[in-house]
């Protein structure tokens, strides 16, 4: 896609037992999943990979979206951790916080994770 200079919004399609990537700037992060037997991911695995992407996003320099990125993941781990279990709803607000502040994680592995992992829950 050509650039006009101007932000491009960025969007999370369906993906179905194949790889992926997010990136843009010649980044790109690969996740599989997907196969036989594979299943959608519970609350245990969803949480881990809000908690890996949390980690990550410490490394990255100090900005007013990242830390309105972290608090959102913040209230979705809290939300994980006190049901234990995915409730309707948040994948879907974890699918839009990714692509809000995909360019600050576009470089993010965890990032990548998470999407595949909001992906296989239909988000």
């Amino acid at each position: 896609m050509a650039s006009s200079g101007e932000d491009q919004p960025v969007r999370i399609g369906d993906v179905s037992n194949s790889a992926f990537s997010i990136g843009g700037s010649n980044n790109t992060n690969t996740v599989h999943h997907g196969g036989a037997g594979a299943g959608a991911p519970g609350a245990a695995e969803l949480l881990e990979a809000v908690r890996e992407l949390r980690a990550e996003l410490v490394r990255l320099p100090r900005s007013t979206e990242r830390r309105d990125l972290d608090a959102e993941l913040d209230e979705a781990a809290g939300q994980l951790e006190e049901a234990g279990e995915i409730r309707p709803g948040l994948p879907a607000r974890l699918r839009t916080a990714l692509e809000r502040w995909a360019p600050l994680v576009e470089t993010v592995s965890a990032a990548t994770a998470l999407a595949g992992l909001l992906t296989s829950l239909g988000a």
